[in-house]
């Protein structure tokens, strides 16, 4: 079902910044695939036979699932699919393998990337249209693709959960915590944004953080 998921998505650059630090810079993308939903618990449960999620609906976004749940997610869906995995993990230690063909977090500059789709615009369209968020959730995670989707097809890139990115948030200050992006459904509008950034240590699970999945091409 994931490679049915999997779309497109172009390279460019584009402008990041760090509104903590006071910083921006520029990053160059490559091509990738990236994943249209969110990976959902039915998804999650069907691979890891396990399903952590607070909320209950097979469609709805697996959550509650820390930074090396999704990694370990990500290097099992690339053995099913006979593709190589990207992580070596050894306890709390994480290496990235460059040269595998499989399933892996985002960047954090490739999510954003993927988020603004070209528009440059923070939100890619009026809130109540393309997010679940604290005004319409109903204080809980909706069913993944009913909202209206970015310009480059992917749904729910603002609102519904969070989603842990690969990269290191700050580590001469937070050490090991780990980027995620997006906004969730306990999140007003204004936080959930393309340009928002947050950060934890990666063994970190709530009920508002998930994930989708991206591959190199």
């Amino acid at each position: 079902m994931i490679e049915q998921w999997m779309l497109p998505i172009p390279g460019g650059e584009i402008q990041l910044r760090d509104d903590r630090k006071k910083i921006r810079w520029q990053a160059q993308l490559e091509p990738i695939l990236l994943s249209k939903f969110l990976v959902t618990q039915e998804l999650y449960a069907d691979l890891m036979a396990v399903n952590p999620s607070c909320f209950t609906g097979q469609q709805c976004p697996v959550e509650s699932v820390s930074w090396f749940d999704a990694l370990r997610f990500c290097n099992a869906l690339s053995e099913r699919a006979g593709l190589s995995a990207c992580y070596m993990i050894e306890q709390d230690q994480v290496r990235l393998l460059p040269e595998a063909n499989g399933y892996r977090l985002p960047t954090d500059a490739e999510w954003e990337h993927a988020c603004r789709a070209d528009s440059g615009l923070v939100q890619y369209g009026e809130i109540e249209q393309i997010a679940w968020f604290e005004g319409n959730s109903q204080q809980r995670t909706q069913a993944v693709g009913q909202k209206q989707p970015n310009a480059f097809g992917l749904f729910d890139m603002l609102g519904n959960v969070w989603e842990w990115c690969w990269d290191l948030y700050d580590p001469e200050v937070y050490g090991s915590y780990r980027i995620f992006r997006g906004g969730g459904w306990s999140d007003e509008s204004r936080g959930c944004l393309a340009s928002n950034r947050r950060r934890s240590h990666p063994t970190y699970a709530i009920d508002d953080l998930g994930f989708r999945v991206a591959r190199s091409l």
